[in-house]
Order: structure tokens, then sequence, then C-alpha cells
């Protein structure tokens, strides 16, 4: 047991370091000024099923969204999908991919996630995802986030060519929906004027997901509003993003 652990503990840091070599890009909205704080929530929506949890708060609440969809959960959950259909005042939609692969476009792992590992297979991961956001919403996405949110400058480049603008963020809300609610709803709340923040919104046996409805109501509260990421930086070609590694 004890070698399992150890084995495990070394794959572990090996993918950590792998992803640290990595871009992940710095995204801010402008702030909400005289009109008070606001910031851009934007939820993954990458396999699995629905947090009715999340959705249902959202709704009831009037809160925004960018929500990031793959192929493959557009494909398995249809009721969720009639929920989005039935609020397009509420949720914007975009790109998350045909398969939720990182869009590192050499091969390697990232987070135990298989890469694209090429661009051509990068271009069919974001093409085939685009193609299932229009085909489901009629509506052509504009943002693209791949998969762990870590790219290649080739990738970053390969992205913008194709006439996408890339969405990172600047509050990790939930970890992947890894962290425990007390602080997923931590992260959220202490997100400030101008951040995006991102979480998400396929984990519904996790306990994250009720951190992030309470991280949202907490924002709320204090006055924040909540904005789409097209309605706070409109549909021209956006500056480049900041990049950290």
């Amino acid at each position: 047991m004890r070698f399992c652990l150890a084995c495990l503990a070394t794959l572990f840091a090996i993918s950590t370091a792998q992803a640290s070599a990595f871009i992940e890009p710095k995204l801010t909205i402008p702030p909400g000024t005289h009109h008070g704080p606001r910031v851009a929530l934007t939820l993954d929506a990458c396999m699995g099923q629905a947090d009715e949890r999340i959705l249902s708060a959202l709704i009831a609440n009037r809160v925004a969204a960018t929500i990031f969809v793959t192929a493959r959960w557009l494909a398995r959950n249809t009721a969720a999908v009639a929920e989005l259909k039935a609020h397009p005042d509420l949720f914007e939609i975009e790109n998350h991919g045909a398969k939720h692969l990182p869009a590192i476009d050499v091969p390697a792992k990232v987070y135990g996630i298989a890469t694209a590992g090429s661009p051509a297979a990068l271009r069919a991961e974001i093409t085939g995802g685009a193609a299932a956001v229009e085909k489901t919403f009629g509506l052509k996405p504009r943002w693209y986030r791949g998969a762990t949110g870590l790219y290649t400058s080739s990738a970053l480049a390969l992205i913008q060519s194709m006439g996408y603008r890339t969405a990172g963020y600047s509050v990790i809300g939930d970890g992947g929906a890894a962290f425990s609610t007390a602080v997923t709803e931590k992260h959220i709340a202490a997100a400030k004027d101008g951040d995006v923040i991102i979480a998400h919104v396929n984990q519904p046996k996790r306990p994250a997901g009720a951190g992030v409805v309470q991280g949202i109501l907490a924002l709320k509260a204090k006055g924040f509003r909540f904005v789409k990421l097209d309605d706070a930086l409109g549909t021209a070609p956006a500056a480049a993003p900041v990049l950290t590694h």
C-alpha cells in the first residue's frame, strides 16, 4: 500500500509540474463603476449530468451566466438544455469542445486528462463543440474554453485564428468541483468588482455545487450584478488575454 500511495503521489506531482508549464489566461471585465459592482459568472458543463441545484438557483434569482458546454454534455442532458433554451435572457451558451480535451496541441496529460495532442485534433475539438452548440441552440458560439483552462501559446493562436475568444477567468470558484461546500462559497463570495468566476454545473453529487449557490447568493446580497461575457465585453475582438503560468 505504501508503494501504491507513493506512486500516486509521484504521478500527481508530475501532472502538476506539467500543468505549470502551460498557459492559464486571465480574464476580467470592466468594473461596474457607478452602477455598482459586477462579475461575470462562467460555468463549465464538461460531461456527466446537470447540477439542478445551480440551474434552479440561477433561474429563481435571475442570475445571468455564461455556460460553456461540450457536445457530450449536450447529448446527455436534454432536460437541462430545455431549461437553458427557456431562459435566453439569463444564459449565454459557449463552446467547451466536443469531447472535453485540454487545448494543448502536443501529446501530454493534464490532471490525468489526455490533451488534444496536435493542432488538427484541437481544431476538430473546437469545431465539434461549436457544431453541437449551433445545432442545439441555433447560435454560433464566440468564446472557447478548453478543458482544464490551460493552453499552449500556439493553441491560443489557433483558437484566435478560428475566430474565437479564449475564455480565461480571474476567480477559481470550485476547483473543478473538487472543493468543499464551504471553500467554494468562500472563493466565490470573495470575488471583486470586474472578476470572471469559473465553476462547474455538471457535478450534482459533489458538495461544491451547494457552495456555488451559496457564493452566488452572498454576492447578490452584497449588491453585485451578474453579467454575461458578451454583454460585458461585446462581440468585437478583444485584446489578448493576460497570460499566467
